[in-house]
């Protein structure tokens, strides 16, 4: 009855389950992988709602690729960290995961492949089957620094391949290409005739505003490949519940021009974008620096606090990263990651997640969220940092 695509094990793990029994039974858990940034005490103003008051809102005007206004506001965004783009050339959508489906629809075929990073979050996995694709990976080697490793990516495009993934800065390493390394990337693109994706969803939350080593955001970089650059409310703004992001074409301009009547069908077959949403996203743009100094004031404490707890223990490092809400820390590697995670939750009531998770190449990895409010992860630091200890000496 149903399709193959949607056949997945539904069954939770062990780790799932085991934090829902502790919540059941009232024990305090200290939740290091929390990613809702509602969810973790920033101040968001009344402003927000207000601006869903337009009486516009009540007429429907549909835009397939979104209201003018709309992508008026997205490019004013852009505009004011140094990046021109022509709001004729972006797209509205609902989310990111809903703009990256668009653009598989776009650019593959069934059975087509895609290159996404690894260490890398696991949504691609469910989109490219969602839509019938084969996932590939290029790996991110570590070395004092996160980088692309060009000719393990030159040596897994196939012929299937269609696109490639660069997550600026990546999720979860934090990492961001160099712009030798995007200018190689786009040029291998091109050489290929894939596109380039390019997620900046994190691009506001960069540890070292002033460094130089990394790209800051693509959209900005010129390219000789077909390039999209996908952002959105989610995380610019800390508002996932809103539903709003954008895609942005830059690249060759003919290319461009084709992608855009293309994905101009693609949207006006869904409208999926509400009118009252991008009515206020002007207001909601404007209100985002507010939001993103918060959140960036917060995660680049907990990262300091961190690091500052790590000094001294030869067993465990604060990996370096550009930017992002994560830290990645290195740890002995254990034969068993999960069993790993389940000692720190049922030992010390602290969540965080496996290497694994995010297929890291090596075992001995651990990504933690510097979004929770600073008691809470510092209590919840010094429990894993606790736990790990004891975990070691019972290895």
């Amino acid at each position: 009855m149903f399709a193959d695509r949607t056949a997945w094990d539904l069954a939770p793990n062990a780790f799932t389950t085991r934090q829902v029994a502790l919540r059941r039974a009232g024990l305090p858990l200290f939740d290091l992988t929390v990613s809702n940034p509602t969810q973790c005490g920033f101040h968001y103003p009344p402003e927000i709602l207000q601006a869903l008051t337009d009486p516009a809102g009540l007429t429907y005007q549909p835009m397939a690729t979104g209201l003018t206004t709309a992508r008026e506001a997205v490019a004013a965004s852009y505009a004011r960290h140094g990046v021109t783009i022509d709001p004729a050339h972006l797209v509205m959508t609902a989310s990111t995961s809903e703009a990256y489906g668009f653009l598989f629809r776009l650019l593959a075929n069934a059975g087509d492949h895609l290159l996404v990073p690894r260490p890398s979050y696991p949504l691609f996995q469910y989109l490219a089957q969602l839509h019938d694709l084969v996932v590939g990976t290029y790996p991110l080697r570590y070395r004092d620094r996160w980088t692309v490793d060009l000719a393990a990516v030159a040596s897994a495009i196939t012929s299937a391949t269609r696109a490639l993934i660069l997550v600026q800065p990546n999720n979860p390493t934090g990492s961001c290409a160099t712009p030798q390394q995007f200018a190689a990337l786009a040029r291998l693109c091109a050489a290929h005739g894939l596109a380039l994706i390019a997620d900046e969803v994190f691009a506001d939350y960069r540890f070292d505003e002033s460094s130089s080593v990394s790209v800051a955001r693509c959209l900005g970089m010129p390219s000789e490949a077909l390039t999209f650059t996908l952002g959105g409310l989610s995380k610019s703004a800390g508002l996932p519940q809103m539903k709003v992001a954008w895609v942005g074409a830059s690249g060759p301009p003919a290319l461009v021009q084709e992608a855009l009547g293309r994905l101009e069908v693609i949207t006006d077959t869904f409208l999926s974008v509400s009118t009252p949403a991008q009515l206020a996203l002007p207001r909601w743009l404007a209100l985002a620096p507010m939001i993103q100094a918060q959140i960036l004031e917060r995660v680049r404490d907990n990262r300091r606090w961190l690091a500052a707890q790590v000094v001294g223990r030869p067993s465990t490092a604060l990996l370096a990263a550009d930017g992002g809400w994560s830290a990645m820390l290195r740890v002995p590697a254990v034969r068993d990651e999960e069993a790993a995670v389940l000692a720190l939750l049922e030992r010390e009531q602290v969540i965080v997640y496996p290497g694994y998770f995010f297929e890291c190449e090596e075992a001995g990895h651990l990504v933690l969220s510097l979004l929770p409010p600073p008691a809470v992860f510092q209590e919840g630091v010094a429990r894993l940092l606790r736990g790990l200890e004891k975990f070691q000496e019972t290895c």
